[in-house]
């Protein structure tokens, strides 16, 4: 599944309907088929990718849309910088250099010479200020921001309140918007941005149906040597099985999503030419319970429910046994350097355990009825819903796990799985039981445990939520939050993180599942050059930063 997110982070997008074979076939007989190695066909071919939680497509490229189109964030525009988690790098791209001030309370970025948007028009420092102006005006965030200062057309100034060590990959991950189209919109939010202006390498959409578009080159891209093919094509599905089955007949060039027994299913029909690599750089996968609603509200509830899950049934069944069980520091794969290791080597409501999973749940007031169904403690049967978009069938297999676990304890727990969308607006409101959740997944494990228990991130039930869905606040993790954001030193944000992590195993504000991979398969019969364990230069995800990187890589078969 590829778990496209929001502008700002790159959160969830809604998805369609599950596919049918005769839109599947409708599909694939629009897609340009990547067989055969003739030259110069391959130099004429659209890269094509799959979107697999997209039944259809609106041609709407607005990256603050509810539902953002692929790609926007990813070939249309592009950030000062990319952080790469797979070389754990960070690569130079919209800024050349950057220098933090001695005070820690300000950043200031050189811009690079000879960027131009789509239209020509050049790329100054007035975009980048603009863009965080609409950003914090329609999106919110960045209250640490003070101000965004222009300085002459080629630097600009990010000023905080207080000195803010993870604001370089907030503020640098961002994508850039031109502020002389954008600030002539009515509205600014709402606006379709049908023919986009970015900077980025595909800018140019062409052939728009609802079950795909192409996005040829920017005419004006500032590297145009790197633009080694045509454009990219993107194919609508409305569900991992129908975009699966494109991969496995040959139809798309990238496969990003969740492909369960791979190596059965897509590379057995050509190991020549196909291949995956699943890195353990994903975010943590968690199940987030709301803690407005009771039982919730308990931390003994929800250290319980965590310990009634077979975290090794959920990645072997769910997952295909390609993700790794989570621990009771909350921190995936990507942060195994920051890991308390005395507190990660001794784990306990991470770890199953349903004898004390129902003791747990006896002394803080949940009794079994003779049924062997507990009741809440106004009488009412302990039940909720898990709420988990219909498209992904990764995620609705772990659901299923978890409430077949349940039972075990005397809880009932219903899988709920309408498309994506729905899911997302209870997410948001704050009206859902629980769900299963991306997170967070900067360079630093700052932003994790700030929207996993940091009280500024959470929002009132019916506002709007862009994280931090379970409403979590702990004023002792924000103590450690400030510090940690106040300290420089990474050898002192590392005992800083390992307290936070403490607090976290104390808390239970979340119930970590399991790290999330990558996912990532490609064909190269049309193109080269892709990025590999020997050669991580990116991710195989089509719908993080360093899609870019890719895309400015791969080129034709010759």
């Amino acid at each position: 599944m590829t778990h496209q997110r929001f502008f700002r982070t790159a959160r969830i997008t809604a998805a369609g309907l599950a596919i049918g074979a005769m839109l599947l076939t409708g599909c694939v007989a629009t897609v340009d088929k990547p067989a055969g190695t003739d030259a110069g066909r391959n130099a004429n071919a659209f890269l094509t990718i799959p979107r697999p939680d997209m039944g259809t497509f609106v041609q709407n490229f607005n990256p603050f849309a509810p539902t953002v189109n692929p790609m926007v964030q990813q070939s249309i525009y592009e950030s000062l910088l990319i952080f790469n988690p797979a070389k754990g790098n960070t690569v130079p791209w919209l800024a050349t250099e950057w220098k933090a001030a001695n005070d820690g309370k300000s950043i200031t970025f050189t811009l690079r010479d000879g960027v131009k948007w789509s239209d020509g028009k050049p790329f100054v420092a007035d975009d980048v200020a603009y863009t965080f102006q609409l950003q914090k005006k329609i999106k919110g965030g960045f209250e640490y921001l003070k101000a965004v200062t222009p300085e002459g057309t080629n630097k600009v100034t990010f000023t905080f309140n207080t000195p803010w060590s993870p604001a370089l990959y907030d503020v640098g991950q961002l994508t850039i918007l031109p502020k002389h189209i954008w600030s002539a919109l009515k509205d600014p939010e709402k606006d379709a941005n049908a023919k986009p202006v970015g900077t980025g390498p595909y800018t140019e959409v062409a052939n728009f149906q609802a079950q795909s578009f192409v996005l040829k080159k920017n005419p004006n891209y500032w590297q145009p040597e790197k633009q080694k093919i045509a454009g990219i094509k993107v194919l609508a599905f409305a569900g991992n099985d129908g975009a699966n089955l494109a991969a496995a007949n040959g139809d798309v060039d990238w496969a990003p999503q969740f492909i369960p027994n791979i190596e059965k299913t897509f590379i057995a029909k050509d190991k020549a030419h196909r291949h995956y690599w699943f890195p353990a750089t994903g975010s943590m996968i968690n199940w987030q319970l709301n803690t407005t609603k009771a039982p919730f509200t308990d931390v003994d509830v929800r250290k319980a429910l965590s310990m009634a899950v077979d975290r090794d049934q959920v990645t072997k069944i769910g997952m295909s046994g390609y993700a790794q069980p989570a621990d009771c520091t909350g921190l995936s794969g990507n942060y195994e350097t920051w890991k308390n290791p005395a507190l990660k080597d001794n784990c306990t409501w991470t770890k199953l355990n349903v004898d004390e999973a129902n003791k747990l749940l006896d002394q803080a007031g949940y009794p079994k009825g003779a049924d062997g169904k507990r009741t809440l403690k106004d009488g009412k049967p302990f039940e909720f819903k898990i709420s988990v978009g219909a498209t992904s069938s990764d995620w609705v297999s772990v659901a299923n796990v978890i409430s077949q676990n349940l039972q075990a304890v005397g809880v009932t727990a219903k899988v709920d799985s309408p498309d994506w969308a729905a899911v997302v607006a209870g997410y948001e409101q704050g009206t859902f039981d629980s769900g299963i959740v991306w997170s967070a997944n900067d360079p630093s494990p700052y932003k994790y445990f700030n929207t996993s228990m940091g009280t500024g991130t959470v929002k009132p039930v019916g506002t709007k939520a862009f994280d931090n869905y379970h409403r979590f606040g702990d004023t002792k993790a924000d103590a450690l939050l400030a510090q940690f954001a106040a300290e420089s030193d990474e050898s002192k944000q590392k005992d800083i993180a390992y307290k936070l992590q403490e607090e976290y195993n104390d808390a239970a504000p979340l119930v970590p599942l399991f790290s999330g991979p990558e996912w990532g398969a490609y064909n190269d019969t049309r193109f080269t050059g892709w990025p590999t364990q020997d050669n991580p230069y990116a991710t195989l995800s089509a719908s993080t930063p360093t899609a870019v990187l890719l895309l400015t890589t791969v080129e034709p078969r010759k």
